[in-house]
């Protein structure tokens, strides 16, 4: 429990970094557009659409490897047309604000960074909340009730359905399946010894 509890802080942690790096942009875009609210909104708008679009990648998982591809090449171009336009009014804003020389083209570059690294940090932590779940289910069917002589009591079965799930989860949930199985082992035989000596 305290593994999935760090873990949820460091995703509000990263969250919130994405969420700094995104009203850096924003404000960039908003001061370089023209002052009028329509204006406004339409330059504020690719930064704000990258931050769903990754919040949603984060959240959501898929379990078809073509599904997950078409989503992962909508979100680069979505962040590549974002990038874009941001880097270049943030350039322009910078430059107007007094910064000269290489300043106005580095320091979007250093926004743009953070918000990159950020929503790999928080696709990352999505995965590795998802794996200590599944794991926790794994051991909550392992302990709940002894199974049944042989392994086929309801412990059993949910040990294997939660194995199941584990297994969709990738490479990590593997070694959980697998001290699932062996737990359910030892339990059936400590079980099947305890009725043979009655």
């Amino acid at each position: 429990m305290s593994g999935r509890a760090q873990l949820g802080r460091m995703r509000w942690a990263v969250r919130g970094t994405l969420a700094l790096g995104v009203a850096a942009s924003v404000a960039a875009n908003v001061l370089h557009a023209q002052p009028n609210p329509v204006s406004q909104t339409i330059a504020g708008w690719p930064p704000l659409a990258l931050l769903v679009t990754i919040e949603l990648i984060s959240r959501v998982p898929v379990h078809r490897r073509g599904l997950a591809a078409v989503r992962l090449v909508a979100a680069a171009v979505l962040a590549g047309i974002a990038a874009w336009v941001s880097y270049w009014h943030m350039v322009a804003v910078v430059a107007r604000y007094g910064e000269t020389g290489a300043a106005p083209y580095l320091i979007p570059v250093s926004v743009d960074g953070l918000v990159v690294v950020a929503s790999v940090c928080l696709v990352e932590l999505a995965g590795r909340i998802r794996a200590a779940e599944q794991a926790a289910a794994v051991a909550v069917a392992v302990v709940d009730g002894p199974p049944a002589r042989g392994g086929g009591g309801s412990g059993g079965a949910g040990a294997r359905r939660a194995a199941g799930h584990v297994r969709q989860g990738g490479r990590r949930g593997r070694g959980r399946v697998r001290a699932a199985r062996s737990a359910v082992a030892a339990r059936s035989g400590r079980h099947g010894a305890g009725i043979d000596a009655g």
